[in-house]
């Protein structure tokens, strides 16, 4: 496809995204949008059938799943976006890396540079399974893709870990046969995975909850944003709930009786540093104290990201938001650099998420910089350990000897999942 043409589809598409998240939730009024709504409302019982179909199929065999005899760890959401899912993989990887394990991320690429065309509809019409190994984002030792070949997502994991494995495919079973084989890995992390179920193994389920928006408007897709029913939450091993604001117990209360087994464990996105997009220098979270800022974003949910940067002292002078994402062009950018001039900011902040789509700028008249977050565990953290062990088959320390870090005053007391059952399975060779 030629550039000029996927820049269309890629405008076209973020156009049609955000109209039709205007009309999900209820911004955009009158007779057409209540007619819209109407008629998703409908498509969406369409697609509940659809998925309890599915799972059925699978639950029944009818539908095969691959099991190939390594420790599968699911990552994902049941809504659609906006969970701050990406660091909750890395804070993952890190502690399985730490307990000796040889990771790899397993990424589908979420608006990655596709496979030629040709190529695609070839495979197709010859109804030819794609043979094409999977794209290595890092091998572990370097980073090897850029962003828009590799998707967002990926590159970041693959910049803030340099030492982790990290693969794009949409297939994720042959992604994994190829991480076992070329790499050795004992461990697949599947990113966005809670809903991939031809991958079974030894896995162990990991679903994030919004604690600002648990459920969405509470409608499937495409009326609302959630991908499953909440009831589906019952299959999870261990349930995050991120962006937690302290005033928990009711949520908790609803997660445990959609699964009484889950551990549940909260967190914040901690921010660490500051750092210029361009040229790598960091600075303190002071750097914002006091002083006119912008913000640039294309995530799904900005308003948390805009918050904390007036949590942190920032006056903030505009915001300007993008679709989930939106990959910048130059003029873009410098537009939100102009109107930030104009109300006087002194700086533009921006995600690591968005950094990373970052254009090269002819000039640049404010500094540009994103904001480095890490997962924090503010209740739960000696359930988060234990998961980890059980990951990694290791016995827990004796009583007492181990202090976990966490927020003075929260703990967690949810009982342990049920211990899984693999079933070895062979392997494909790679030329």
């Amino acid at each position: 496809m030629l550039p000029g043409m996927r820049q269309t589809l890629r405008d076209w598409t973020e156009a049609t995204e955000t109209f039709a998240l205007e009309v999900i939730f209820e911004q955009r009024t009158g007779k057409r949008a209540t007619a819209l709504r109407g008629l998703l409302f409908g498509l969406s019982k369409a697609f509940a059938v659809a998925v309890k179909v599915r799972r059925f199929l699978y639950d029944s065999r009818i539908l095969r799943d691959s099991t190939i005899g390594v420790q599968v760890i699911a990552i994902g959401n049941l809504t659609v976006g906006g969970t701050g899912k990406t660091p909750v993989v890395e804070k993952f990887a890190r502690a399985l890396r730490d307990q000796g394990r040889n990771v790899a991320i397993l990424s589908r690429g979420y608006r990655s540079k596709p496979p030629p065309l040709g190529r695609r509809l070839l495979n197709k019409v010859l109804l030819r399974e794609d043979t094409t190994p999977p794209r290595v984002v890092s091998d572990g030792k370097s980073l090897l893709l850029d962003s828009e070949t590799a998707g967002d997502e990926p590159y970041m994991l693959a910049s803030n870990l340099r030492d982790v494995v990290v693969l794009v495919d949409k297939d994720r079973v042959k992604a994994g046969l190829f991480a076992i084989e070329r790499y050795g890995c004992d461990t697949l992390l599947l990113d966005d995975g809670y809903q991939y179920w031809r991958l079974r193994g030894r896995r162990h389920d990991i679903v994030l909850v919004d604690c600002q928006q648990p459920f969405g408007n509470e409608h499937l897709l495409p009326r609302g944003t959630l991908r499953e029913p909440p009831s589906h939450l019952a299959r999870a091993s261990t349930i995050f709930v991120t962006k937690s604001d302290g005033r928990t117990d009711n949520l908790r209360a609803r997660l445990a009786r959609l699964n009484p087994q889950a551990r549940i464990i909260e967190c914040v996105h901690h921010p660490l540093y500051f750092e210029d997009v361009f040229t790598g220098e960091r600075h303190g979270l002071e750097l914002l104290a006091g002083r006119k800022v912008a913000s640039l974003s294309g995530i799904a949910q900005p308003d948390s990201f805009e918050q904390s940067l007036i949590r942190l002292g920032g006056d903030l002078v505009y915001a300007k938001r993008f679709a989930d994402h939106h990959r910048f062009s130059q003029q873009e950018v410098l537009n939100v650099i102009n109107r930030s001039k104009k109300r006087q900011a002194a700086m533009v902040i921006t995600t690591q998420k968005d950094a990373v789509r970052f254009p090269k700028l002819d000039r640049r008249d404010l500094p540009i910089y994103f904001m480095r977050v890490e997962i924090q565990i503010v209740r739960g953290a000696r359930d988060f350990q234990e998961c980890v062990r059980q990951i990694c088959f290791r016995q827990g320390p004796a009583p007492g000897t181990e202090t976990p870090t966490e927020v003075p005053g929260m703990s967690s007391s949810a009982p342990p999942p049920n211990p899984r059952v693999s079933v070895p399975c062979g392997s494909t060779s790679w030329a």
